[in-house]
């Protein structure tokens, strides 16, 4: 266990103090259907599939035998579904109130995950301790980039994975997830991103490969303006998925 300290006060560390406003201050709006985040939740639904048909392969474990850790958990999104595989699933938020919304949320679908406010970093004692290492949607928000992805390598076991799911630093990018999804289209808060802090497959290889990581495989995450669905691509330009395994 991690204990129960989720009314602690993370510290500042890796995070960034007023992204860590921004999304306490959105907390509610997470496991609402229509939404600030509604377009999440047809994204995760596709991302969230494909994790739990590419770890058991890569891991050679089912889910139900694997310890998961979701970093950047927000209300818990993944974590919830994620624990319906049996896996053993615990979330970490630097917002507070994603936290407590999750927990919430938790104690009404009766999903077993634990929860707790804090940072990586804070987990000195779980060092290497998860089969599965999640941060999604987070490297692009936090405030120290080489020192948040130290403290995502230290909580890996060895010959476990670390999936980073993030935006893509392409001028592709910016046009979709930046002017299409905040300023026309409307899909999320305006100012959610800022296009500079987007993070390319190439600069995270390097940042964790002195960890003793190698890249197993990348995908994206791309909506199909015909369709209007969410599929897993061969793009990778805008938004991918990596996954990254620990010698």
């Amino acid at each position: 266990m991690l204990g129960k300290d989720v009314r602690k006060a993370a510290r500042p560390g890796t995070a960034d103090a007023a992204e860590v406003a921004r999304f306490d201050a959105l907390a509610e709006e997470w496991w609402r259907p229509d939404g600030a985040f509604k377009v999440v939740h047809a994204f995760n639904r596709v991302r969230v599939a494909h994790l739990v048909e590419r770890l058991p392969v890569l891991l050679r474990r089912p889910l139900a035998d694997l310890r998961v850790i979701d970093v950047g958990c927000g209300a818990g999104l993944v974590s919830e579904p994620l624990s319906r595989t049996g896996a053993a699933v615990i979330g970490i938020d630097a917002a507070e109130r994603n936290v407590l919304v999750a927990e919430r949320h938790a104690r009404s679908t009766g999903a077993a995950v634990e929860y707790r406010h804090a940072l990586p970093e804070e987990l000195a004692d779980r060092s290497g301790a998860f089969d599965v290492v999640l941060s999604l949607e987070v490297v692009e928000h936090v405030g120290d980039l080489p020192a948040f992805l130290d403290a995502l390598a230290r909580l890996v076991a060895p010959g476990g994975v670390l999936v980073i799911g993030t935006l893509n630093r392409t001028f592709r990018s910016f046009v979709k997830a930046i002017v299409g999804a905040e300023y026309v289209l409307r899909w999320l808060p305006t100012g959610t991103h800022d296009w500079r802090k987007f993070v390319t497959p190439q600069e995270l290889d390097v940042g964790l490969r002195r960890h003793g990581f190698t890249v197993l495989e990348r995908c994206g995450v791309a909506f199909n303006p015909m369709t209007r669905r969410w599929a897993i691509s061969g793009d990778d330009s805008a938004t991918y998925l990596q996954f990254h395994q620990r010698s």
